[in-house]
């Protein structure tokens, strides 16, 4: 029978993973939750009430969002370079900095284009120009995210 050794530290390192996974999901959820609310806030209408009831247009933009703020939390953790509070702090502050940004950016972008979201999000049916929307979402999480780099 052969014996199976681990190298000395191998569960302190395991557990420090395992805890750095746990904070890091932890910061993405709240401010996945954040820039969630920030655009419901932002937009006329109950977005909450939208998504629930089905609602396709507000599926799609709730969607992005979640989509870009991820791409903004998994930068922020890629630039830590390993360092725990660092990268904690880091996805904090550039994951608020990007909402806000993001939140900014496209509702001028809809104004310009002459987007009414109001209407756009409570259709019953889905409706074209919520593309544009859904892609400046992701399009401003992608800046935001490589800004970080």
């Amino acid at each position: 029978m052969t014996a199976v050794a681990l190298e000395s530290g191998y569960w302190s390192a395991l557990g420090e993973g395992v805890g750095a996974i746990l904070l890091y999901a932890v910061i993405g959820l709240v401010l996945m939750l954040i820039g969630f609310y920030a655009i419901d806030l932002t937009t006329p209408g109950n977005l909450r009430g939208m998504v629930v009831e089905g609602k396709p247009n507000a599926i799609i933009v709730t969607a992005a969002g979640i989509i870009s703020m991820a791409l903004i939390v998994v930068l922020a953790i890629y630039s830590s370079g390993g360092k725990l509070s660092e990268g904690l702090i880091a996805a904090l502050v550039y994951g608020l900095v990007g909402i806000i940004a993001q939140i900014i950016s496209v509702r001028v972008l809809e104004r310009a284009l002459g987007i009414d979201i109001g209407v756009a999000l409570r259709a019953e049916t889905y409706t074209v120009e919520i593309l544009v929307v859904a892609a400046a979402h992701f399009a401003l999480g992608l800046v935001v995210a490589f800004a970080i780099l």
